[in-house]
């Protein structure tokens, strides 16, 4: 039996989840020594350490709106790095109270990556900068509100040069992620190189090593 994602493309087509993920237990969102995952539309507790769990029901709606929630983001970052022929692309490493840290896992392993953490082309064409693009896809992606609290890393990969910033999550419910996921997991450090095995983001894993959230 074909298993999609409950909400369609951005052509308005269904997506076939060739191998779904399963939820785990609600119990491993309270411990910081396991690993949560949570899939399109799945239970979720109330709250995970401590923050609620909850669709962010006044998320922006327009560039505008996001590039506003961006700038009220104090803090100093670098020019950002450039290659030949890569896009630039935003993301954000997403650390929660208890340490762990939230994954994507791309839908149908999009890309190669079987998990990584969210990011997306930066809008050139809209005009959304960098700080906006990345909360945009944090939301998009994981279903996460999240403030960037500072400069992460630039990672260049094979079709962009991405800027990755540290963020703490605000409110959100990862179950409300996008057709571009299929699961959001909340990952304890120990396991994180691991999970998140894919060449292009051994450089963002030895950056998060070094940085306070």
């Amino acid at each position: 039996m074909k298993t999609y994602h409950p909400r369609a493309n951005d052509e308005g087509a269904a997506v076939e989840l060739k191998q779904p993920h399963q939820p785990t237990a609600l119990t491993t969102w309270d411990n910081p020594n396991q690993l949560a995952t949570a899939t399109p539309d799945s239970p979720m507790p109330a709250a995970v350490a401590g923050l609620a769990i909850a669709a962010w029901a006044t998320a922006p709606t327009s560039n505008e709106g996001w590039k506003q929630l961006a700038a009220a983001m104090a803090f100093d970052e670098p020019p950002m790095k450039t290659a030949p022929s890569r896009l630039p692309a935003s993301g954000a490493v997403v650390v929660e109270p208890d340490g762990r840290i939230w994954v994507v896992s791309p839908s149908n392993r999009f890309g190669g990556y079987a998990n990584t953490f969210p990011k997306g082309k930066h809008e050139l064409a809209q005009a959304l900068c960098l700080r906006a693009n990345a909360l945009k896809e944090v939301f998009e992606e994981a279903g996460l509100q999240v403030e960037l609290t500072g400069f992460l890393c630039d990672s260049i990969r094979s079709t962009s040069v991405t800027r990755y910033y540290l963020a703490r999550r605000l409110g959100g419910n990862p179950a409300g992620m996008c057709w571009e996921t299929q699961a959001v997991h909340l990952v304890p450090a120990a396991q994180l190189a691991a999970f998140v095995s894919h060449q292009n983001d051994q450089a963002i894993l030895a950056a998060l090593q070094n940085a306070t959230p």
